[in-house]
C-alpha cells in the first residue's frame, strides 16, 4: 500500500504514544490523536474513552490507517480490562469497518505469550507462531486483540499487523529488558513498516530492537521492511553490575512475561 498520510493514534497520551507523536511525523504522517486524557498543547486531540462510539466514529473518519495503542497497559481487574482492552478494541474495529479503514496496527504484547519460557542462552529464538500463553487478564486481552484482528481480516478485509511489543523506553532499565528492549527510534521504524508493507493480511510480529541478547524471532517484522538500528548491549555492563546476570531459578527471568508470571492468581489476592 502507499504510505498513509493521516493516521489515527489511539493512546496518544501514554508512554509509547507520547514518544510516537514526535517520531512518526518525520515519516510523512499527519497524526490524529485520541486518548481519554487531555494532551497538553494539542487542542485538536480527541479526548474520549473507547466506549464512546460517537467519538470513535469521528476519530476514524477520513483516516488512512490506525495505530491502536490505547488501553490498560498493566494488570487490572477483569472488569476494567474487559471494558478498556477487549470491548474497546472491538469498538475500534467496528468504527474502522464502518468508515472503510483498511489498515490497523495493533499494539499487542509479549504478555499474550507471557508464560512461554525464554529460550536457553545460545538456543534458537522463539518463533512468532507459538500458542497464546497469556500471563494475566492484560495478556489475555492482547491475545483476544490478535484473534479479533484475524477475524476482521477474514470477514471484513481489514489488514492488521499485531506487534508483540516488548519494552519501549528510551533505554533498558533491567537485565531482563536487554532481551526485549525496543528503542523509541526502532519503534517508529517498526510502525512505519507495519503501516506501509503490502499484503499483510493479519501478521503477527515481535517488536524489539536488534538486541544481542534477543529472545525472539524478528523474521516476520523484517519481512514487513523493518530494519532495526539499535541494540541494548551498550547498557549491559552497567545493568549487570548493578543487578547481576539473569537467574535461571527466578520465575521473573525464566518466562517472557517476567514479573507478570510471578504474581499470584487474581482469585488468591
Amino acid at each position: 500500500m502507499t504510505a498513509p498520510r493521516t493516521v489515527l493514534l489511539t493512546g496518544a497520551a501514554g508512554g509509547v504514544g507520547t514518544l510516537m507523536r514526535a517520531l512518526l511525523p518525520p515519516y510523512g504522517y499527519r497524526l490524529r490523536l485520541f486518548d481519554e486524557r487531555p494532551i497538553d498543547g494539542e487542542p485538536d486531540a480527541i479526548t474520549a474513552e473507547l466506549a464512546d462510539t460517537g467519538a470513535l466514529r469521528a476519530a476514524v473518519e477520513g483516516v488512512d490507517a490506525v495505530v491502536h495503542l490505547a488501553g490498560i497497559s498493566l494488570e487490572s481487574s477483569f472488569e476494567k480490562i474487559l471494558r478498556a482492552n477487549i470491548e474497546g478494541t472491538y469498538r475500534l474495529y467496528e468504527a474502522a469497518r464502518e468508515a472503510g479503514v483498511r489498515r490497523v496496527v495493533f499494539a499487542s504484547s509479549n504478555h499474550a505469550v507471557g508464560f512461554a519460557p525464554r529460550p536457553p542462552d545460545g538456543s534458537a529464538a522463539l518463533p512468532v507462531d507459538i500458542p497464546h500463553r497469556p500471563d494475566t487478564f492484560y495478556g489475555l486481552s492482547k491475545g483476544f486483540g490478535e484473534d479479533l484482528a484475524a477475524l476482521y481480516w477474514e470477514r471484513h478485509g481489514i489488514e492488521t499487523v499485531s506487534l508483540r511489543i516488548g519494552s519501549c523506553f528510551p533505554e533498558p532499565t533491567t537485565v531482563r529488558m536487554l532481551s526485549l528492549w525496543l528503542s523509541p527510534a526502532d519503534c517508529a521504524r517498526l510502525l512505519h513498516a507495519a503501516l506501509t508493507a503490502d499484503h499483510v493480511g493479519h501478521t503477527i510480529a515481535y517488536g524489539s530492537s536488534a538486541n544481542t541478547r534477543l529472545w525472539w524471532d524478528l523474521s516476520t517484522a523484517r519481512a514487513l521492511g523493518y530494519e532495526p538500528q539499535d541494540d541494548s548491549e551498550p547498557y549491559a555492563a552497567r545493568l549487570i553490575a548493578a543487578q547481576g546476570e539473569l537467574d535461571p531459578e527466578n520465575p521473573e527471568h525464566t518466562h517472557l512475561g517476567g514479573t507478570f508470571c510471578t504474581n499470584p492468581p487474581i482469585w488468591q489476592h
